[in-house]
């Protein structure tokens, strides 16, 4: 791996995003995160000194840079080749994080992982030397003890670190290469669903959204709806109605006022009914006027199931109204009105892909299963 232009290109979209007096002031001169690059006999001295022969990502970026500042949003700093070490001699209480039923008489991966973090809020890096590929990269490891999870593995240092770059874009957004060659990527995974190629679109939303394209995440979650993957979707939609989320001119964009918000008054009557908090309740909650206004402003349009919206374009809606007229109770019949409608179908803006409304109709959600939902994604539809 050519380690430099990578990050270089971190460095000058960090700096592009700094606060004035929050860059250290060698960063500041000399436009780098990083230190000067460690040299062979420096790599081969740490490698002495741990016994083992570092894995090749990592080799390679130390002979890079000996060390590395700000890696993600919670990463202040990372070891060099003289501080690099053993978890267990450096940090040993991180052990108890593991899964004792999963320690192996060797050591489990805490006591045996190098340790890469310096400074860091409440985390730590590592890499697993019990964990090998075939090219000779390790398993390496990021866990911070205020998210509550597992340890999350990458395959490979540079995996570990293509993640923290990914957070910092998702944390600070910076314009640059990196952001435009990604939203190029989005627009190719738009026009992708609507060609019904939807798991190509899916992963690259998907990893789109590790970026923190908005848009991704936009048309993601109508990919997720129709899937049957309720509970991600649930998720999806709540970060795009938190504040600190929220993109522009979302809240009446016509894909959400008549094919999300439908199907979020559906979701709330149904949880309520049920006694569980809809995305709705929890986007309410605390001081947020936008979200308030927008749910009184709307309300009185869902007082009825099924109604206040339509399914959409003309040509599509009325065929589905039709069949849900004459097969409320059927249905099978009303599947197979709804795929022979489909064709017809076209999206309301350029961020809509699918029938998501459809969904927000009690009579007209009992006949589209996953399975079904996922047809009516691999159906080709006009953009």
């Amino acid at each position: 791996m050519d380690w430099g232009p990578r990050l270089r290109r971190w460095s000058a979209e960090w700096i592009s995003t700094s606060e004035p007096g929050e860059l250290d002031p060698a960063v500041a001169r000399d436009g780098w995160l990083g230190f000067a690059a460690a040299t062979e006999d420096e790599v081969a001295a740490a490698e002495g000194r741990l016994g083992v022969r570092l894995p090749p990502s990592y080799r390679q970026f130390l002979l890079c840079t000996n060390g590395w500042r700000n890696a993600g949003g919670f990463v202040y700093r990372m070891r060099d080749t003289t501080t690099v070490g053993w978890l267990r001699d450096l940090e040993p209480f991180w052990e108890e994080w593991d899964d004792l039923d999963e320690q192996e008489t060797e050591g489990n991966r805490f006591t045996r992982g190098l340790l890469l973090s310096e400074e860091t809020d409440s985390g730590i890096l590592f890499l697993d030397p019990a964990d090998v590929d075939e090219s000779g990269e390790w398993a390496a490891y990021s866990l911070f003890s205020w998210r509550a999870e597992p340890p999350t593995r990458f395959a490979s240092f540079a995996a570990l670190m293509e993640d923290l770059y990914a957070e910092f874009h998702q944390m600070r957004k910076p314009a640059g290469e990196t952001r435009d060659a990604w939203d190029a990527e989005v627009e190719r995974a738009r026009l992708a669903a609507l060609a019904g190629d939807v798991d190509a679109a899916a992963g690259v939303l998907a990893r789109a959204e590790d970026f923190g394209r908005e848009r991704a995440t936009v048309l993601r979650v109508q990919i997720l709806l129709l899937s049957g993957q309720w509970y991600e979707a649930g998720m999806l939609l709540g970060r795009l109605l938190h504040p600190s989320f929220l993109p522009d001119g979302f809240l009446t964009d016509p894909l959400f006022t008549e094919e999300l918000l439908p199907y979020l008054f559906d979701d709330h009557l149904r949880r309520a009914r049920q006694g569980r908090q809809s995305v709705l309740q929890s986007a309410m909650i605390g001081e947020r006027p936008p979200i308030m206004a927008m749910v009184a402003e709307h309300e009185p349009r869902f007082a009825r199931p099924g109604e206040g919206f339509g399914y959409g374009n003309p040509e599509f809606d009325r065929p589905v109204r039709q069949a849900r007229a004459a097969h409320a109770d059927d249905p099978d019949a009303l599947w197979t009105a709804i795929r022979a409608a489909m064709p017809h179908w076209r999206p309301r803006t350029p961020e809509h892909i699918a029938p998501v409304a459809l969904l927000a109709d009690p009579v007209l959600a009992a006949a589209i299963t996953p399975e079904r939902g996922r047809e009516l994604l691999t159906t080709p539809r006009l953009p």
